[in-house]
């Protein structure tokens, strides 16, 4: 089982959109990529929401205690919070609604993707402190990572 944020299962989903098909370590120390690998090799495998810190935050060192101490540049989106746990709460709590899901609900991935196919709609409302061009490259990637997502075995 998997413990994910709503928004970093999108996040991973919109970068299969964008031709990834690796995911590799980052700076931060933090496991998008192993999480990212183990969706791609098990699509079924059972995620487990998380509003607070998942498997992805665990091992990252802007981690401290369970919280995210990063902030974010908010030049791209003014109206965001400054600190990215604020924003990361904000956003998953609107996919949250969106999607119909919530703290602990487990389901399979592929379960997930298919109800992003079905109900994600306009994402502007979500990410409605980004520029609305910008959501909608978003947006383009996302359909085609949930695409990608659901034919590939």
């Amino acid at each position: 089982m998997i413990a994910i944020k709503p928004h970093h299962f999108v996040d991973i989903i919109t970068a299969i959109g964008d031709g990834r098909t690796e995911f590799a370590p980052h700076p931060y120390g933090h496991a998008v990529h192993s999480v990212a690998n183990s969706i791609l090799a098990d699509r079924v495998v059972t995620l487990r929401i998380e509003l607070g810190a998942d498997d992805i935050c665990a091992p990252c060192r802007h981690n401290v205690d369970g919280l995210c101490d990063d902030t974010i540049d908010t030049s791209s989106r003014p109206l965001a919070p400054e600190l990215k746990r604020e924003w990361n709460l904000l956003i998953d709590c609107r996919w949250c609604r969106r999607l119909g899901i919530g703290q602990d609900d487990r389901l399979p991935a592929r379960a997930l993707c298919q109800r992003i196919q079905g109900r994600a709609g306009d994402i502007t409302g979500i990410y409605r402190e980004i520029h609305p061009e910008r959501t909608a490259e978003r947006q383009a990637k996302l359909r085609k990572g949930v695409k990608k997502f659901l034919e590939e075995q």
